[in-house]
């Protein structure tokens, strides 16, 4: 677990947290996600067993419900700052409901595009039902979700989460294209991160804020902490694909370079070994392709870099939400920040 080491004794020295103000997020979170995965279900009423059970599927209650948890922790910790309300409130934790649901039909969608076969240690969707369906099935919690956001009644929220689907579509197309220029490569990569996972929690975090506080700064840290904290969590989720090993990712190693994909360790990689250009323009086609330039990835300090940029944006993170009233809620959020970069799968 290289990233583990080479992040340990910065993490020592960035800490906010001390250890009697510690606060575990998933303990702090959960009460107000108690039967999430049920009440996403009931949004999911429907008449054929069948799309029932293709729904459901990814609804087991076995995900840590990360992104619904960053959602009502942000809710309490802005409610706190404007009023010192200690309550999430009822279209705040619809936020959470509709963010997962939102994230889960674009992981069905995605598994198509990418002729997926394994999703969190299961077959996937579109391996047992077949990818038409699975395409309908995504279309369906989609729009489940879009009927779940007009409930909420609030034609801002609506025109913030919408940008997330907006945004989710345009990276996958974001994906799908390559620069030929290496210094426009980088950007691309940080947009397409940005738009395929950042954004949702980022928009996510802005939607509970306005329900929360009506004033414009809090939405505006809100939406930089969503933001940043995506952003990382993708850039190690880039790492884990070279350092971790797949039956503990729940998914192939390596996978992103089957795929085609150069991500952040392949990009810092080539600047050592110029020969890796080539391949990135190919997608990694060659036979050979991919365990070269794994090889290569490994041999430099991709990994590593990868994983300093991963830490700059968590530290821009907590420096935003520190302008926040102190709260446990605050506290949770800076601490989940360092459980970003350390985590292994």
């Amino acid at each position: 677990r290289f990233h583990h080491t080479s992040i340990s004794h910065l993490c020592s020295c960035s800490k906010t947290v001390s250890d009697e103000k510690y606060q575990d997020p998933f303990q702090l979170g959960r009460r107000d996600l108690k039967n999430l995965y049920e009440d996403i279900k009931k949004e999911l009423l429907v008449s054929t067993a069948e799309l029932k059970e293709m729904c459901d599927y990814y609804f087991d209650g076995k995900g840590k419900a990360f992104r619904p948890m960053i959602v009502v922790l942000m809710a309490r910790a802005c409610n706190i700052h404007h009023n010192n309300s200690r309550e999430v409130q009822a279209s705040q934790r619809s936020v959470a409901i509709i963010a997962e649901m939102i994230h889960t039909a674009s992981l069905v969608h995605d598994d198509v595009i990418d002729d997926a076969n394994s999703r969190r240690g299961k077959m996937t969707v579109n391996q047992i039902w077949g990818e038409r369906k699975a395409v309908l099935a995504g279309d369906f919690i989609l729009s489940a979700a879009s009927v779940a956001l007009a409930r909420i009644g609030n034609t801002t929220i609506i025109s913030v989460l919408t940008q997330v689907i907006e945004d989710l579509v345009r990276g996958e197309f974001l994906q799908l294209g390559s620069k030929e220029n290496e210094n426009e490569r980088f950007a691309h990569y940080l947009e397409k991160t940005f738009k395929k996972t950042a954004s949702l929690i980022a928009n996510s975090c802005k939607a509970v804020s306005i329900l929360g506080c009506p004033d414009p700064k809090v939405h505006e840290i809100a939406y930089q902490y969503g933001k940043n904290v995506g952003i990382a969590f993708q850039l190690i989720d880039d790492v884990l694909d070279f350092t971790s090993c797949a039956d503990h990712l729940g998914k192939p190693a390596a996978a992103d370079l089957k795929l085609g994909l150069a991500t952040g360790p392949v990009l810092f990689a080539c600047r050592q070994f110029p020969e890796m250009n080539a391949m990135i323009m190919r997608r990694f086609s060659k036979p050979g392709d991919v365990e070269r330039a794994r090889k290569y990835v490994l041999q430099s300090d991709g990994v590593q870099q990868t994983t300093y940029l991963a830490q700059r944006y968590c530290h821009e993170a907590t420096r935003e939400i520190s302008k926040l009233r102190p709260s446990p809620e605050r506290e949770a959020l800076i601490q989940l920040t360092e459980m970003v970069l350390m985590r292994d799968k």
